[in-house]
């Protein structure tokens, strides 16, 4: 618990006994690698504030192929946002990629911390700016980058996501093929 404690105060500030409210609103769990969190159809009752581990956030298409959505690491927050907010079933499914320590709180509980907590209301204000900047970073250079940028990009903002993610998964998130990351990053060591 003391991770999100100076994850918060990270985005603002918050006293030891406002954080001793807060941490009784999320449950601790452990997922095993390739453990779900949310399967495609449910509705994503709880995010997870990851403590320890890796996550993904995914969608099989009608051809049996994944496209990687989301990458989650240490002190990210992993759900889908949609399905988490609207109580409809996601389109998703977000798994451990890793053996994971996660802190899971409820649609529910988010709603009681937000209107309890000046600071927790912060935190989530701020959280959602940086989120949906990132998100439309990500559709511009999706839409108008070429592979090589995308990967450059990928590597300068996440550069964690490198060693803790195979090629393939990589691959999927930039929206790009196996074989053409192999050729971007050759290309990339050769300059």
């Amino acid at each position: 618990m003391r991770t999100l404690f100076r994850y918060i105060n990270q985005y603002t500030t918050i006293s030891e006994e406002d954080f001793q409210a807060i941490k009784r609103y999320f449950i601790q769990e452990k997922l095993k690698k390739k453990q779900c969190l949310l399967l495609e159809g449910e509705i994503c009752k709880y995010v997870a504030f990851i403590v320890k581990g890796a996550m993904r956030q995914y969608y099989v298409d009608e051809k049996g192929v994944e496209h990687v959505i989301n990458l989650f690491v240490e002190n990210w927050w992993a759900g889908d946002r949609e399905s988490f907010v609207m109580a409809t079933p996601s389109i998703y499914s977000v798994d451990a990629w890793e053996d994971c320590d996660v802190l899971l709180i409820s649609r529910e509980n988010v709603l009681k911390l937000r209107s309890q907590f000046t600071a927790f209301n912060e935190l989530l204000l701020k959280l959602d700016e940086r989120n949906a900047i990132a998100t439309q970073r990500r559709l511009t250079y999706s839409i108008s980058f070429s592979a090589e940028l995308r990967y450059k990009s990928f590597v300068d903002n996440y550069p964690y996501f490198v060693a803790r993610f195979p090629q393939h998964i990589i691959a999927s998130y930039l929206g790009i093929t196996k074989d053409t990351l192999s050729r971007v990053r050759k290309k990339i060591a050769g300059d």
